[in-house]
């Protein structure tokens, strides 16, 4: 389900988090932060992939690469910029620690067409639309927050920090992140997610 690249994208964006969340946050030991933030990483992939094989669609994930920094077409990088690697560490060192950037990994979608096309008929689902990639991410997003949410409720304060905090930074409607993707998918899912991500923001800075 995983293969080798994304495996490899997961492992690197995790000793990136961990490293900077481990510099300045509470949680000194880096290990446990590394631990926390792969499993997070997994398992909000896993979601989406869960999500996209009963959409009839598959995802690819890679870190967040930036080519464009304008609206127009021609106004873009000649080397794309890896915003996912280069962002927490840019973030942190420029804010002294006290804001980290956890928005790092990103998916592109396309349509299992031989299995589209078996159950709906030839070339009927050759594109997948743009409310199904928003359910795709949208998945991610909610899996985030319910863990985080178990992880409260049997001690895991820490755990359940991040799960919060990687759920906000990626519900954000920036580039290809997660939340743009929810928010052109539809605007009343993403409004709600935001709200519930916002909620548990506000909850883990002044509660756990």
């Amino acid at each position: 389900m995983i293969d080798k690249k994304e495996f490899a994208s997961i492992i690197v964006i995790s000793i990136i988090l961990a490293f900077t969340l481990s510099l300045v946050q509470t949680w000194k030991i880096f290990l446990y932060t590394l631990l926390s933030i792969f499993l997070i990483i997994l398992i909000n992939i896993l979601a989406k992939k869960i999500t996209s094989y009963y959409l009839d669609s598959e995802i690819k994930i890679k870190i967040w690469e930036i080519k464009r920094f304008g609206f127009k077409a021609h106004y873009h990088l000649k080397r794309a910029f890896p915003a996912g690697a280069f962002f927490p560490v840019i973030f942190t060192a420029f804010s002294s620690g006290y804001f980290n950037w956890m928005a790092c990994l990103i998916f592109d979608v396309k349509t299992r067409i031989y299995k589209a096309a078996k159950r709906h008929g030839l070339y009927s689902f050759s594109e997948i639309p743009e409310y199904h990639i928003g359910l795709i991410a949208a998945s991610g997003i909610g899996i985030n927050l319910f863990c985080a949410i178990i992880a409260y409720l049997i001690g895991f304060q820490e755990f359940a920090k991040l799960s919060i905090y990687y759920a906000f930074f990626n519900i954000l409607p920036l580039s290809d992140l997660d939340g743009n993707k929810i928010f052109f998918g539809s605007l009343v899912m993403w409004s709600f997610l935001a709200s519930l991500t916002l909620i548990g923001v506000i909850f883990a800075l002044f509660v756990i």
